[in-house]
């Protein structure tokens, strides 16, 4: 703590110039006398630092004194201030000593790169959660500081994991590599019998740290980690290739709520009424999704997809011609 508020003060000083000791004291959370002893500890390991008593004195560096604690360029120093959204860093727990941490860095940025930094801060947002995300289930803040011991304590987890469409939670040990944000769902990445394992932070019933050492793979990061995963989701073998066709003034819509599905750009000459575009599902009943579509949107093969369609329509169009129950 005396280690981070000797650099706080030597930030502020280099920032503000002169500031008088009660200032520091309040900004600080300490007091006044802890502020003499801290700029005594300064001056004793070489920083040019004096106080001055009296109406207009305070604490001040010697003139022309500046240690450049970031080295960073213009560039640099606007980068760091392009931030995702605060969620992921709630959910650590670190949002308050993200705020922290950016002011300590802003009062070490050289002059020149300061209101650049501070622009790009105020006008750059990235939000990394979809749109009209459903709500979900919050996580358990005991388990998922459980889940970050044992990443950085380097040991293994025995966890409580409802998968989806399970009524009842089953049982792991596993050797966790580190956790992943993804699209704002937080995953665990970790190995179970040497083998590569997602789990869905928000999926885990209970976490215990065991007292054994993590038994990873030699030479596997997290990143190795997570891109072994990440392909085995986006690239599955087998699986349905539709072809389609978009009437244009719906390709927009389109386009956004199929992404994660598109197999390549849409073939689009700019004049035709309709866009022709070639999905990629997992398995054939994903085709059902596309009924949100209705007549903007028609299935041009395979001739199963069109079956699976046409049979959804029919399911649908007898639900809707049945009078509601209770009615006479």
């Amino acid at each position: 703590m005396k280690a981070d508020r000797l650099l706080s003060i030597l930030l502020l000083l280099q920032t503000r110039g002169r500031v008088p000791a009660h200032e520091l004291a309040e900004r600080l959370e300490v007091s006044v006398r802890t502020i003499y002893r801290d700029v005594e500890a300064l001056s004793a390991s070489g920083v040019p630092v004096y106080a001055e008593r009296g109406r207009h004195g305070g604490i001040e560096l010697l003139a022309g004194f500046r240690t450049d604690v970031t080295g960073l360029t213009a560039d640099e120093s606007r980068a760091l201030f392009v931030l995702a959204a605060q969620g992921a860093h709630a959910a650590l727990g670190l949002d308050t000593a993200l705020d922290s941490a950016l002011r300590k860095v802003m009062a070490a940025l050289p002059a020149p790169h300061r209101p650049a930094a501070e622009t790009t801060g105020r006008r750059i947002l990235v939000d990394a959660a979809r749109w009209k995300r459903g709500p979900q289930q919050p996580v358990d803040p005991v388990d998922f500081g459980t889940l970050q011991d044992a990443v950085f304590t380097d040991r293994r987890l025995r966890l409580r994991y409802r998968h989806s469409g399970d009524t009842e939670p089953r049982t792991y040990t596993v050797d966790p590599y580190g956790l992943v944000s993804k699209a704002g769902v937080w995953y665990l990445v970790a190995d179970r019998r040497a083998k590569p394992r997602l789990f869905r932070a928000d999926r885990v019933r209970s976490a215990t740290v065991l007292d054994d050492p993590v038994r990873r793979r030699t030479g596997v990061e997290l990143a190795d980690a997570w891109e072994e995963l990440r392909r085995q989701v986006e690239e599955r073998p087998g699986g349905v290739d539709v072809t389609v066709r978009v009437r244009r003034p719906f390709l927009d819509m389109f386009l956004r709520l199929q992404a994660s599905w598109l197999a390549a750009p849409p073939e689009d000459d700019g004049e035709s009424e309709w866009v022709t575009a070639r999905l990629a599902y997992g398995r054939l009943g994903e085709v059902r999704q596309l009924l949100v579509f209705a007549d903007r949107l028609e299935v041009l093969a395979p001739p199963e997809a069109r079956a699976e369609l046409a049979a959804a329509a029919a399911s649908v169009t007898d639900l809707y011609q049945r009078p509601v129950a209770g009615e006479v």
